[in-house]
């Protein structure tokens, strides 16, 4: 499912104009996003949590030349589903 799916989706379910439901639909990805950014989780009861998750700084090897080089530190998301929707996956 892409993005113009999930609104269509919502248009239909919220009998909402399409571009309405666009809007709806980008103010929410943006308020998960704003939220992760600044280092808040979301939490959709039912649905699962988001939360930013950070990797530590760490060697690695270059693939091309082989010689070590370091992987900086870096954010990234994580997400655990809800029970609600592990069991409606598990059914």
């Amino acid at each position: 499912m892409h993005k113009s799916d999930l609104v269509a989706a919502v248009a239909d379910l919220a009998d909402l104009p399409a571009d309405r439901a666009n809007d709806v639909v980008s103010a929410i990805f943006e308020e998960i996003t704003n939220a992760l950014s600044r280092d808040e989780s979301v939490t959709l009861v039912g649905f699962g949590s988001f939360f930013r998750r950070q990797r530590a700084a760490r060697t690695g090897r270059s693939p091309q030349t082989g010689e070590t080089i370091q992987i900086p530190a870096t954010a990234s998301v994580g997400f655990r589903p809800g029970k609600a929707l592990k069991d409606c996956l598990n059914e």
